[in-house]
């Protein structure tokens, strides 16, 4: 496929989007009625797509309107291409432009519209992130980097690297996490690497293993992943030698844990209904995911004050449903991907409030700005029996 032919694709499927498909659901539907397309072709379609979706507000105003064709003359003229170069009619191309595009003249940008920050969020954003708000929105307009996680249980961090690029990947340590290693070449060559399909190394943003990190060493104890989603954070802990339960709502969020596990020979226990109490319980919940929104774009768009509300209302029931499985003395660590005060600090304020036995410990708040994706955590822990 050419370029055009690229564009025109993305096109296509900006559309479906924003007739109300899920962005991925679009991207696999196109492949599917396109067998013609290249796995290149299939990585640059997506990489438009999601340059487009990263930066929506700024693209429709630079391309006069929220349109797949002028969401994409908007990011081109982003990008200080010239859409005519492109939009040519020729082959799989764009129609040409017309001459009301050509002539288009955008008018001065607002600051969110510049920051691809929704208005109604703005202030709460600006709120929690004090002067970091704009380099922070700034960050979440760019592709996230592609961070791994060594399975120390089987290999070091320096072991890692060097298997990855034995196998063509090159990679560094990040800072964030003692296990976080940043892909700098090659990303697309992991999945059919053979580090990660003997489970030496594990997809997992860097600022999630930090997280783990953060945590009292588990050796050898009791821990529940109570929101354990696909699992990532239940495997980190396994790696450092927990005795690991997962638990999550909607249990087919986890049925990729058992494979997963295998291949980093982990052991790691699924529950629908955790019974017992355990030395440590974790809870990464559901919430804005404002501090993920580089690699889920859609969600910020999509996001409103509502949904919002519905949110914070559902981590102080997780929050309290979870509190009498905590054993005493042991820790309940709260996290969340979102940057807002209002489901990080103020959420565990509240609970502690709500709940005199137990204490705050440390509360660690990441940002984009670290490295990272946006994570908060709150350790908190349980009075010991005077």
């Amino acid at each position: 496929m050419t370029p055009a032919a690229r564009l025109d694709a993305a096109i296509t499927i900006l559309d479906r989007i924003l007739s109300g498909a899920p962005a991925e659901q679009a991207l696999t539907a196109w492949a599917r009625g396109s067998r013609f397309a290249g796995s290149k072709d299939r990585a640059a379609i997506r990489d438009h797509v999601f340059d487009v979706l990263r930066r929506k507000r700024s693209c429709a105003h630079l391309g006069g309107g929220e349109t797949g064709r002028a969401l994409i003359l908007g990011l081109l003229r982003q990008d200080e291409q010239d859409p005519a170069a492109f939009f040519t009619g020729e082959g799989h191309a764009p129609a040409p432009l017309t001459e009301a595009e050509a002539s288009f003249a955008p008018p001065d940008m607002s600051e969110t519209i510049a920051l691809d920050c929704p208005d109604w969020i703005a202030p709460m954003l600006r709120a929690s992130l004090g002067d970091a708000f704009p380099p922070v929105m700034q960050a979440l307009r760019q592709r996230a980097p592609v961070f791994l996680r060594a399975n120390t249980a089987r290999i070091t961090r320096e072991g890692a690297i060097e298997a990855l690029r034995a196998a063509g990947i090159e990679t560094i340590a990040h800072s964030l996490a003692p296990t976080a290693l940043e892909i700098t070449a090659n990303p697309r060559a992991l999945r059919q690497s053979r580090p990660y399909l003997d489970g030496l190394v594990e997809l997992q943003d860097a600022a999630s293993q930090a997280v783990i990190a953060a945590l009292p060493d588990m050796a050898g104890r009791k821990v529940l992943d109570y929101c354990a989603g696909g699992g990532g954070k239940a495997l980190a802990l396994a790696a450092l030698d927990a005795q690991v339960t997962a638990h999550d709502a909607h249990p087919q969020r986890m049925s990729d844990l058992p494979a997963r596990a295998d291949r980093a020979r982990a052991r790691i226990t699924l529950t629908d209904a955790p019974r017992g109490q355990f030395d440590l319980v974790l809870i990464d919940v559901p919430c804005s995911g404002s501090g993920a929104w580089r690699r889920s774009p859609a969600g910020k768009w999509t996001l409103t004050p509502q949904q919002l509300d519905r949110l914070r209302n559902s981590q102080a029931r997780i929050l309290d449903t979870v509190a009498p499985l905590v054993t005493p003395g042991g820790w309940l660590a709260y996290a969340t991907c979102s940057l807002l005060d209002a489901e990080n600090y103020e959420q565990s304020t509240e609970f502690l409030n709500r709940h005199d036995n137990f204490q705050p410990v440390k509360t660690h708040r990441f940002t984009p700005l670290d490295g990272g994706d946006g994570f908060f955590l709150a350790l908190l822990q349980r009075d010991r029996p005077k």
